[in-house]
């Protein structure tokens, strides 16, 4: 990778599966000195009360899987889709072009503003958009960052942070493109299965090869 000269935003996308650890990877380069944008906190934005999605959903999938207030049930909703293959095609249906243009949006506005790297922390990057390369394109990638760990330590995660049973946890993380197919469409790759500080080591040497320079953190 070349590196960034003043004015030059070098965008990329992290993605990584459910129970990888991809937040704890966004977070050290957050505090290295990357804007992230978070496609799983704008879905929460778009999902919450009085907002235009919500009340699709909430026609889409019946009052079932809305809150009181409006705002999508996100617990109910997971619990539905993870166990139809067909309603989390609709649901995706719904979600993914606004979350798509709130994200270009964003990314525009991050690049206008000057950050050196940009990431787009997209779950799904590689299901719905990364292997196209028409899409890389579209959201200005440079490289796909996967977050890696072995399929056995996702499902004891799940286990562990949700109280979901193993059964559940395994169909959530069969609802995903295996980590192990991920991997193979990785530009870079962060083994995060170890501790903390070798995770650590694998996001201060990603990023010294995106700025060109070592890592300094904020």
């Amino acid at each position: 990778m070349r590196a960034i000269f003043p004015g030059m935003t070098r965008t990329i996308g992290l993605t990584g599966g459910i129970g990888s650890g991809k937040s704890t990877v966004a977070r050290l380069l957050e505090k290295l000195g990357a804007c992230v944008i978070d496609a799983d906190a704008i879905v929460h934005e778009l999902e919450g009360p009085g907002q235009p999605l919500a009340a699709e959903i909430g026609e889409s999938f019946g009052p079932r899987v809305l809150r009181p207030d409006g705002a999508v049930d996100r617990e109910a909703l997971g619990a539905l889709v993870f166990r139809d293959a067909s309603a989390r095609l609709r649901l995706n249906q719904l979600v993914h072009p606004r979350v798509g243009g709130e994200i270009t949006r964003r990314a525009q506005a991050a690049r206008n503003s000057g950050v050196p790297v940009l990431v787009l922390d997209i779950p799904l990057l590689l299901e719905v958009r990364g292997q196209d390369p028409s899409a890389r394109a579209l959201l200005g990638l440079e490289a796909v960052v996967v977050v890696w760990v072995p399929l056995e330590t996702q499902i004891a995660r799940l286990m562990q942070r949700d109280a979901f049973p193993r059964e559940e946890a395994l169909r959530r993380v069969s609802a995903q493109l295996p980590l192990d197919e991920k991997r193979q469409l990785a530009d870079h790759v962060i083994d995060n299965s170890g501790a903390l500080a070798e995770t650590e080591r694998q996001v201060q040497a990603l990023w010294a090869k995106l700025v060109g320079g070592p890592a300094e953190a904020r």
